[in-house]
């Protein structure tokens, strides 16, 4: 990639935005009397949480293998990809450009902002085809490129993906919400490589926490720093960070839950090979498969009637319904079902 300059690519209102800093959460107290935020003196959740999530950030760096100042933490990943569009893309004037398929949200919030959305379309094994990456890239000059691996909705990794990081003139956000399903290893590695990098996580995944809308951003202290400076003072709730902060001290336990996960997964896919209605099962490394089938409405629509909703991916992807590795007794259920079709 060519020299990076931040600041090219930042909006200029942004870099001239002051953030919204809280005295409470910048200065330490033995036995303060907060007298300054206009809260109730009673109740159990009666004071605003920490903006800064300090205690998380901190333990988050101890795992991570990164310094805190190199994380923000969102009201759900889709809190953090609208802020990342905000901040590099003037509205009406600027493009991201994504995987095609991939992530709805990546387009809705580029909608939102009024920015044009470039879509890459994938080759028939739904990776990222490298000549016209490059050609689109050059041609188009988007400012932000959603790289999401494992991919949503195809469940696939995508190949060399520090190809795509170094060969984009701008900001390369690798989605890694699936990341603890799949052998693939994060891209927080490639942190001080490439300071053109953010990479999005979740604990509305394997960490099973998906009511707690709690998402996490790791890249440079400088892009961390924008991130902190546009997003709300108080985005994440304290019962959520408690929460969170509670099961990162049990991870065995999530540790336990994934491993079960992924033995499901390979049941699962046995069982779906040997339904006459499924007509492929493609590789996954998700907790969920995209299958097609021989009539993909007619299964989705019995399904429905037997009360298990899934996701129909269908004109975009011909006859496929993505389904997701549920309990044991969840998953009978689907394939019992389909055996009935």
């Amino acid at each position: 990639m060519k020299e990076f300059n931040i600041k090219s690519l930042v909006r200029k209102n942004i870099l001239d935005l002051q953030p919204y800093i809280s005295f409470r959460d910048q200065n330490e107290f033995e036995n303060p009397v907060f007298l300054d935020a206009n809260e109730s003196p009673f109740g159990e959740y009666n004071r605003y949480p920490d903006s800064t999530q300090k205690e998380l950030k901190n333990r988050l760096a101890e795992l991570k293998n990164v310094l805190p100042q190199q994380i923000a933490v969102g009201n759900g990943s889709d809190e953090l990809i609208d802020l990342i569009i905000k901040i590099f893309c003037e509205p009406k004037k600027d493009s991201v450009m994504m995987m095609n398929p991939s992530f709805a949200m990546y387009k809705f919030y580029a909608s939102i902002n009024e920015n044009n959305v470039i879509g890459l379309d994938l080759d028939n094994n739904f990776q990222i085809n490298k000549d016209l990456f490059l050609k689109v890239s050059e041609q188009e000059k988007s400012k932000i490129f959603f790289l999401c691996s494992p991919n949503n909705p195809t469940g696939n990794s995508i190949q060399d993906i520090e190809f795509y990081i170094k060969n984009f003139d701008g900001i390369v956000v690798v989605d890694e919400a699936y990341i603890e399903f799949s052998e693939q290893k994060s891209c927080i590695e490639l942190l001080e490589k490439y300071p053109n990098l953010i990479i999005l996580q979740t604990f509305s995944k394997a960490w099973g926490m998906a009511g707690a809308r709690v998402g996490i951003a790791y890249s440079s202290d400088e892009i961390i720093s924008l991130i902190n400076t546009v997003k709300a003072p108080y985005n994440v709730n304290s019962l959520s960070l408690s929460k969170i902060m509670q099961l990162i001290n049990y991870k065995n336990i999530i540790e336990e839950n994934i491993k079960n996960t992924l033995s499901e997964i390979s049941r699962l896919k046995n069982e779906l090979l040997n339904v006459e209605c499924v007509k492929r099962v493609f590789p996954t490394d998700a907790n969920f498969f995209l299958i097609e089938f021989n009539n993909a409405e007619k299964v989705y629509q019995e399904l429905l009637e037997n009360e298990i909703l899934t996701s129909k991916r269908s004109p975009q992807i011909p006859d496929c319904i993505r389904i997701n590795v549920g309990k044991r007794d969840e998953n009978n259920k689907v394939i019992n079902v389909l055996k009935s079709i």
